[in-house]
């Protein structure tokens, strides 16, 4: 293993904003959106806890060296509207930021829940942890209290897994079994979802409810329950069927993409395109903003 060669240089740096260069325009949409507020407020709340991934960059000797923004357009874009000079940053060993977006690990639900948990136990009020999320401090207080009524099984089989939180709402309906059941079914069937899980609420049995006095399910007749089987048989088959060939058709994207990038970077072949072909050259812009959403799993940024 002496020979793997590492993506990233071991220590972070301080870089100025203006030697920084996006990859990528972000438009007016995306600054109204939640997820660039809710970055906008953790960093000034905290800071940047994770730094920009770049790529030195000098397009001639005289010049001095810029870098290529890999990965964290929203926080560049963030930390300028907060007026800040300069920004903590990993230095990449390649230029390519598909294959670092593809590392990321998405926190799931369940560690959200013991995060927010653990900070709270060691003093962090939910005020300041919700201005730092720019979300109610109400969400924090649900978040705070997901797992209660959750049978321990259950916690362990969907502790990695990127769910809703109203899921746990319809599991705490049932008696620890059955959530064992309902869990299991859903990894199963690899869908995740609330209404996968109402119906699987309306599929169970009173005994196996906590309180079936109370709980408003609709009722539901064999034949639907089987017709809904035979849907989700159906669904089943054609995830995984796309499942088989997304590996080999974003893998010839990704590479597609890798060379249109640096195209583009070249400033002669840049103006040749636009001036001769603007269509086509807005049309490829797209697709290669298409491919990195696609793998950055509308994820963080």
């Amino acid at each position: 293993m002496s020979g793997v060669k590492m993506s990233f240089d071991q220590t972070t740096v301080m870089l100025p904003l203006d030697q920084i260069i996006p990859t990528r325009k972000l438009g007016d949409k995306v600054r109204r959106t939640d997820k660039y507020q809710s970055i906008l407020a953790s960093i000034k709340e905290l800071g940047v806890i994770e730094g920009l991934a770049v790529f030195p960059h000098q397009s001639s000797i005289n010049k001095p060296v810029q870098y290529l923004l890999l990965d964290g357009h929203m926080r560049l874009e963030a930390l300028k509207d907060l007026g800040a000079k300069a920004a903590l940053c990993l230095i990449s060993t390649d230029d390519e930021g598909f294959t670092y977006n593809r590392q990321v690990s998405r926190i799931s639900t369940v560690q959200e829940h013991f995060m927010i948990r653990r900070a709270i136990d060691r003093g962090v009020s939910a005020d300041k942890i919700a201005s730092a999320l720019n979300i109610d401090v109400r969400s924090i207080y649900e978040r705070q209290r997901l797992l209660e009524g959750i049978a321990p099984e259950v916690v362990n089989l969907l502790q990695n897994r990127h769910l809703s939180r109203g899921v746990f709402g319809i599991i705490r309906k049932m008696k620890p079994l059955r959530q064992i059941e309902a869990a299991e079914m859903m990894i199963s069937a690899n869908i995740f979802t609330k209404p996968y899980a109402q119906m699987i609420l309306a599929a169970t049995r009173p005994e196996q409810l906590v309180d079936s006095e109370k709980q408003k399910v609709p009722k539901v007749s064999i034949e639907d329950i089987s017709r809904m089987e035979r849907e989700l048989e159906t669904v089943n088959q054609d995830y995984k069927l796309a499942e088989e060939t997304l590996g080999e058709n974003m893998l010839t994207l990704v590479v597609a993409k890798g060379y249109v990038s640096r195209l583009f970077r070249n400033k002669a072949i840049n103006e040749y395109l636009k001036t001769n072909y603007p269509d086509l050259t807005r049309e490829l812009r797209e697709v290669i903003e298409a491919v990195i959403a696609d793998a950055s799993s509308v994820g963080r940024e």
